[in-house]
């Protein structure tokens, strides 16, 4: 069965996480055909960049001997005419480089559950892997695989001390359930195996399709050519994941904070309206999008302003239901007793007045000076504004030897 005869729209988004060069994007070519990793950088260094998605549809196969298995391309796994469509699934590939720690969190604020890759053949935990696993606390994330990677490339003995090593990992970072799957991506070895966890074991989020929509901006694009004719131009484009509510072909969208500009020393922000001309997955074209997944929107936007990720961390809603756009957040805070993601231990001392933190709120990443401070509460002046509802929940991160590293989490008050 083709791809393009899919008609079902994703309901899970599944998150691809861990240190770089683990294998992620392989993994993620393993189990869906795509290789997420297209960006023209990303080409030439090797590593994941932007954030990458990918549908995953979930075949059941039934064999002559009545065995049920799974998996994604029915076609090819001897039941072609014994197979039903169970579910389709959204993959988010996520960046796993230190330096791209920001662009990881924004991805997992899609995620419903995630797939933490760790390398065979490297010691356990690498910085970013303990990094990614409390990103996953901060944010909810509770469905959880390990995909011990690139065993074809270690002795059996190797691979065994390696495995014992990513127990007593998971064992100290309260994950001892957690179960581990060896895995050769490369060679497609084990991923069936995977595939089947992932079917039997992470279940369907409900979806919330009557409240009032709300959208995050993972990714926007301009489609059209160099030297494309101004009367053939397509719209602008955006991609992401609906968190609430339904979006229809004709819909007006209100897109917060919108374009910003510089007046006066100061960012403000101005918001932007468009209408909604077409909705896809990556296999298919929708009247209308539902809560979960991965979408893109084609929009009557001036491509200008979703060119090269543009509009990445907007939310977007119906005209006037959207939460407020703040230029200082006021939060709660809870800090670790160590830094996350340096090789030593660094003990997080308290925060001051006048310090520089990164935050992250949802799909959304921005500076600020801290203004105020007690034990419990913080409130932070923001060099860019965002878009924050009451308890919703922020990372936050610190310099730390020239680096941005997480130092704790908070609750928008």
């Amino acid at each position: 069965m083709s791809l393009k005869s899919i008609t079902k729209q994703s309901e899970l988004n599944i998150g691809v996480i861990g240190h770089v060069d683990h294998g992620k994007t392989t993994i993620v070519k393993s189990l869906t055909g795509t290789w997420t990793s297209s960006h023209s950088e990303e080409l030439r260094r090797g590593i994941t960049i932007k954030i990458g998605y990918a549908d995953m549809p979930i075949y059941e196969c039934i064999s002559s001997n009545s065995n049920v298995t799974y998996t994604t391309k029915p076609e090819n796994h001897g039941c072609k005419n014994k197979h039903s469509l169970k579910r389709v699934t959204s993959i988010v590939d996520c960046p796993g480089h230190e330096s791209l720690m920001a662009n990881m969190l924004s991805g997992a604020a899609l995620m419903d559950a995630a797939i933490l890759v760790i390398s065979a053949n490297e010691p356990v935990p690498r910085p970013q892997t303990k990094e990614h696993v409390v990103a996953l606390n901060i944010l909810g994330v509770k469905n959880l695989i390990i995909v011990q990677n690139k065993i074809d490339l270690v002795s059996k003995d190797e691979a065994m001390k390696n495995y014992n090593n990513i127990k007593k990992f998971l064992d100290n970072a309260n994950l001892k359930n957690v179960p581990i799957i060896p895995v050769s991506a490369i060679h497609n070895l084990n991923t069936d195996v995977l595939l089947n966890y992932i079917q039997e074991n992470f279940s369907t989020p409900k979806s919330n399709n009557g409240k009032s929509l709300s959208m995050y901006t993972i990714r926007s694009f301009d489609i059209n050519d160099p030297g494309t004719p101004y009367s053939k131009l397509s719209g602008g484009v955006i991609g992401g994941s609906i968190l609430d509510g339904k979006l229809k072909v004709g819909d007006e969208l209100e897109i917060l904070p919108g374009f910003l500009e510089r007046k006066d020393g100061k960012i403000i922000h101005n918001p932007i309206y468009a209408n909604v001309l077409s909705i896809h997955t990556q296999n298919t074209s929708l009247k209308e999008a539902n809560s979960g997944g991965l979408i893109g929107v084609q929009t009557d936007l001036d491509p200008s302003l979703t060119k090269a990720d543009g509009l990445v961390g907007n939310l977007c809603g119906k005209p006037g239901k959207l939460p407020d756009v703040k230029y200082e957040l006021d939060m709660t805070h809870d800090l670790f007793d160590y830094v996350v993601g340096t090789a030593d231990k660094v003990k997080v001392d308290k925060i001051s007045i006048n310090e520089s933190l990164r935050l992250n709120v949802g799909a959304s990443v921005t500076l600020g000076h801290v203004t105020s401070v007690t034990d419990v509460n913080v409130r932070v002046n923001l060099l860019k504004p965002v878009v924050a509802d009451k308890d919703w929940t922020v990372a936050i991160a610190r310099r730390v030897s020239d680096k941005w590293r997480l130092i704790g989490a908070s609750k928008v008050t």
